[in-house]
């Protein structure tokens, strides 16, 4: 009896201290204490890029197929181009006919620049008959006066004065006339250069969507799935491939209770599910200035009824160690496990950002 009283004193001892063991396990209390950090919310990242026409129309040729590898440069699509041609061979008749116009304003100002010219040298010659009348006058009057000549002398005399005088008048106001139609001719080159100027920008604009008409791979990488087949119509923003480039790196959403310790440049150890495990190092580039909830469109704030606190989490970026051969065959959105230890030394770039509260910055 006393055997098996002290047998179940023992059995309930072990349960309680296993209890407790476990207890203090699950939350890394002492003696199971660690600075290993470990998160397996964490994803691969890329900069995915949507490709999208700039224009409307028909889809004339799809050059790719699905998850296909391209270049820089190289041709995803092409838009049905023969609109855009014919509009591209319009702006250039009209800017034609724009430079046209501005050559005959040319040879007009110079047609009116002579005109000026023949007008002064007309007035110049009125005013010469202008003094030749009025010496002639000035001759005979006293002449007339004193009965030496007829005064018929004198009435052309004077007739020849007043209609040199009259000549003078209308070659002055030919004058004007002429100088106010150069000056409407210099005007109105104004508005013609104006008018070359916009001719220009509409063939630049019909070049610029003859071009668009090609979509292209902005940088080299490879395609998700081309959605986009031959002879649709598709409008300007309809989404046709996604560009994945190799740039790749790890974004790890710790707990804010995790980052007392983490630093810039720490280094960290990783496992890809999607290979086997396989084991990875990089090292923490840089910290998110603000916990992932606050980037989230609906805000979990609860400012009424009761309140449960839950420790949130902050995107932590890390680049991976290795050449870009070493990284081909992580995808963006793949699942990875991330160990960092705390108690590692981290080493400043000067890339990081500033790592949040709570965390602290790196040492040399």
């Amino acid at each position: 009896m006393k055997l098996s009283q002290t047998l179940s004193t023992l059995t309930a001892l072990a349960v309680g201290l296993a209890g407790v063991a476990l207890v203090l396990y699950a939350w890394r209390l002492p003696p199971f204490a660690t600075s290993v950090e470990t998160t397996n919310d964490a994803f691969v990242r890329g900069q995915v890029t949507v490709l999208s026409p700039q224009l409307a129309g028909y889809i004339a040729e799809v050059a790719v197929q699905d998850y296909a590898s391209v270049e820089e440069g190289q041709l995803i699509a092409r838009i049905d181009d023969r609109i855009f041609a014919q509009k591209l061979a319009q702006a250039k008749a009209t800017l034609a006919g724009q430079k046209a116009q501005l050559a005959n304003s040319q040879q007009q100002r110079r047609s009116g620049v002579a005109k000026v010219a023949a007008s002064e040298a007309a007035v110049a010659s009125a005013q010469s008959a202008v003094d030749t009348a009025e010496a002639n006058y000035a001759r005979i009057s006293p002449l007339a006066r004193q009965g030496y000549v007829p005064g018929s002398d004198l009435d052309v005399a004077t007739r020849t004065r007043d209609q040199a005088a009259a000549a003078l008048d209308q070659s002055k106001a030919a004058l004007e006339v002429s100088r106010q139609d150069l000056q409407t001719v210099i005007v109105g080159r104004q508005s013609l250069e104006a008018a070359v100027e916009g001719a220009e920008a509409s063939v630049q604009l019909a070049e610029i969507d003859l071009g668009n008409t090609r979509i292209t791979a902005p940088k080299a990488g490879r395609l998700g799935e081309v959605g986009v087949k031959l002879g649709q119509y598709v409008q300007a923003g309809t989404q046709l491939t996604s560009l994945v480039p190799a740039v790749v790196w790890i974004v790890a959403n710790f707990k804010e209770t995790q980052l007392p310790g983490m630093s810039i440049g720490q280094p960290v150890r990783f496992t890809v599910d999607a290979l086997g495990g396989r084991e990875m190092t990089g090292h923490v580039e840089r910290f998110a200035p603000a916990t992932g909830s606050e980037f989230a469109v609906l805000k979990p704030d609860n400012a009424t009824g009761n309140f449960t606190k839950v420790a949130q989490r902050v995107p932590v970026r890390i680049a991976i160690d290795g050449s870009p051969e070493a990284t081909a065959d992580l995808a963006p959105g793949m699942s990875v496990v991330v160990r960092l230890d705390t108690r590692a030394t981290g080493v400043a770039t000067d890339t990081a950002a500033a790592a949040p509260a709570g965390a602290t910055h790196a040492v040399d």
